[in-house]
């Protein structure tokens, strides 16, 4: 690695020793005679966040999680039902909700929008994310807002909440993760401010070895990951704040699914963020911000495993720069509307050629420009509380886009082609009670093809660029939350019609090409789930999730799609120790659809299904400080995902291949955090 910060886990380890002395332990039921306040908390440990408001998940990123606790967004994400993951080594796995990957499923950080560099996906949004350095997480389920982007299977907003120091104050957190397979984590996160303002830091250092699957099998998977981050706030009031932020990171990581890894993951973000709220008036918020994102990626074959033939190198980057206006009107008290302009641009490169000291050093070779994008987006969103019960949301987007190929030896070189996008969505909700509501919303979504999509060929063509058509949604998505006592539950389903889906599909026709093309698709399913707390400590849990797809053109399955998954949870907590159990189980796919799929991966064939328990405890010590621990895939399981890409393409020495990826075996963790305020 470029750098470490080796520092930073004695940093950790030696905040929580001063913490424990900084607040009283919080004592056993009859232990003293004053008696311990009562303090409601969250769950401990996160096994599936709930819904509870109409296509709304939000959940806190630095809650302990089960499975293991995230080193990345996708793995972070996996908890929620009806997401899974695309596996390729130990880290920087595609996320998928409801069978949609890449840029159907729209991923902004704290608001800008990271696109990764490499061709074959080693960096998707997502593995630029460091969970602990996040407040919260938000995941829009469907077309159902245009705030944000477009956004065909939804939005996942990863959050950082602000600070306002009412008077001079400060915080220190800290996080330290152990585990099998020599993973370990550390985060530390230090803020503090006056009323005029406030600063922040936080560094992150996240590295693991290789990990072995349930018989004992040594998967080419270990990684490190790093990052610091500088934020600097001004405050005149506690409705005003004028933010700047930088960011920088790098990493490396070993993959089990391809014949390169991934040894420079360099990215460096600057922002800047301004907000009024709460002005009163018809003019009630208005928000700014605009950002810069670059990110330089070196892929070879030679930095994390032996070289077989040749050394070789690939070094692709991209720039990304944006912006977003929007204002918050209030023109009556039961209405709400919302409307803003948002922009982007980016540009890919690209270079390649040998290890440094070879003649073709690929740092000595010119960057080559592939392609260029640049989009427009006008948005409004208008929400009307017709009764206390009842409202209507409506919202209306459109988008200017434009990709130019300036690829010098393709058969587009020099095109441009470009697209008008509309989106919008029409929703009901009916609120049954504080805390249950009735949803029913129609949305359509318009999303131009991607970099991944532009860069294969077409059928009958070398270039992708002047055949592929703008993908078009048209979703319905109907379900209700409720609560009632001491039961909570929620049901979220959706029907789909995608016209001019854009398919990828590999050995075309019997050849070695990878093509994309149009076809019309139809999808369906949805999530749900319920708790019960049948005692004062006690809580059961269950969920549910599953999603069906057909090629209607090809009239067989739409590839890549998951299959119907279910969770069984039971937790036990008394405010100072906690206890958990997770069975996880998965349906064998038999629908799929060889060599079809998206720009992540394709189908390999049928998959069996699999059990997979987990066990999970906890002990908090005060408010600010608390020790969980666990073990995953308790039983040793040996299994792959549905969706894992194949572990048979990349004959790595010394490792044995699989027909797919296989999932880590018995996994023992342990997280510790702490905080002095």
């Amino acid at each position: 690695m470029s750098y470490r910060f080796s520092p930073l886990a004695f940093a950790v380890a030696a905040a929580f020793p001063l913490q424990l002395l900084a607040e009283e332990p919080v004592h056993a039921h009859g232990a003293s005679s004053a008696p311990a306040p009562v303090v409601t908390l969250d769950t401990i440990v996160v096994t599936a966040p709930p819904m509870r408001l109409p296509l709304r998940v939000e959940f806190d990123p630095r809650a302990p999680q089960q499975p293991l606790p995230a080193n990345d967004g996708a793995s972070l994400l996996k908890t929620l039902p009806g997401m899974s993951v695309i596996r390729k080594g130990g880290t920087d796995g595609d996320p998928v909700f409801r069978g949609m990957a890449a840029s159907r499923l729209n991923i902004l950080l704290d608001g800008a929008q990271i696109l990764g560099g490499c061709g074959g996906r080693m960096d998707p949004p997502t593995a630029y994310i460091f969970p602990d350095s996040y407040d919260r997480v938000t995941l829009l389920k469907g077309p159902q807002s245009v705030l944000y982007g477009v956004a065909s299977a939804g939005s996942v907003l990863f959050q950082r909440t602000p600070t306002y120091f009412a008077e001079p104050g400060y915080r220190v957190g800290s996080a330290l993760t152990v585990a099998s397979f020599g993973r370990n984590d550390e985060v530390l996160d230090v803020k503090g401010g006056t009323p005029l303002g406030y600063v922040q830091g936080m560094l992150t250092h996240a590295r693991s070895g290789d990990y072995e699957d349930g018989d004992g099998k040594r998967v080419h998977s270990r990684y490190e990951r790093q990052s610091a981050t500088a934020i600097l706030g001004f405050t005149p009031d506690k409705n005003t704040r004028l933010e700047f932020s930088a960011i920088r990171s790098d990493a490396e990581a070993a993959y089990a699914d391809r014949g390169m890894d991934g040894s420079q993951f360099k990215r460096e973000n600057y922002g800047v963020k301004f907000e009024k709220a709460n002005m009163g008036g018809a003019l009630d918020k208005i928000e700014a911000s605009a950002y810069y994102n670059y990110i330089d990626h070196v892929m070879d074959n030679y930095s994390l495993r032996h070289a077989s033939g040749m050394a070789m190198a690939n070094n692709p980057d991209r720039k990304t720069t944006g912006y977003r206006l929007a204002a918050t009107l209030q023109p009556a008290d039961s209405l709400q509307w919302i409307v803003g302009v948002d922009q982007q641009a980016n540009l890919h490169r690209g270079r390649s050629g040998g290890r440094s000291g070879m003649a073709n050093d690929y740092r000595e070779q010119k960057r080559v420009d592939n392609l260029r994008f640049d989009a427009y987006g006008l948005f409004s969103e208008l929400t009307w509380q017709v009764n206390p019960d009842d409202r209507f949301i409506v919202g209306l987007r459109g988008d200017r886009w434009e990709a130019k190929d300036k690829r010098q030896n393709s058969a587009t070189a020099h095109q441009k082609m470009d697209a008008t996008l509309t989106s919008g969505f029409f929703r009901y909700e009916r609120d049954f009670s504080e805390n249950s509501a009735f949803y029913a919303g129609l949305g359509h979504s318009e999303r131009a093809p991607d970099f991944w999509e532009l860069m294969k060929a077409s059928v009958n063509s070398t270039s992708a660029f002047d055949r592929i058509h703008p993908e078009k949604t048209t979703q319905l998505d109907v379900g209700v939350t409720w609560q009632s006592g001491d039961w909570q539950g929620f049901v979220s389903s959706f029907y789909s019609k995608v016209d001019d889906y854009i398919l990828i599909e590999s050995k075309y026709r019997g050849t070695s090409d990878t093509v994309a093309r149009n076809i019309d698709a139809t999808t369906w399913g949805g999530e749900a789930g319920v708790d019960y707390r049948f005692a004062p400590n006690w809580k059961t849990a269950a969920s549910l999730a599953y999603a069906h797809g057909k090629n209607d053109t090809d009239r067989h399955a739409l590839g890549q799609m998951p299959p119907l998954e279910g969770r069984l949870m039971l937790d036990w907590d008394n405010g100072r120790w906690s206890a958990g159990t997770l069975l996880r189980l998965v349906a064998r796919q038999n629908r799929y659809a060889v060599n079809q799929g998206n720009i992540v991966g394709q189908d390999i064939g049928k998959t069996a299904g699999f059990g997979v328990f987990s066990m999970n405890g906890g002990y908090r010590w005060n408010k600010n400080t608390r020790v969980t621990f666990g073990v995953d895939n308790l039983f040793d399981q040996t299994y792959a995902e549905a969706l894992s890409k194949s572990g048979e393409a990349s004959m790595i020495s010394g490792y044995e291949q699989t027909t797919r990826v296989n999932e880590p075996g018995r996994t023992l963790w342990l997280k510790a955090q702490f905080a002095l305020e």
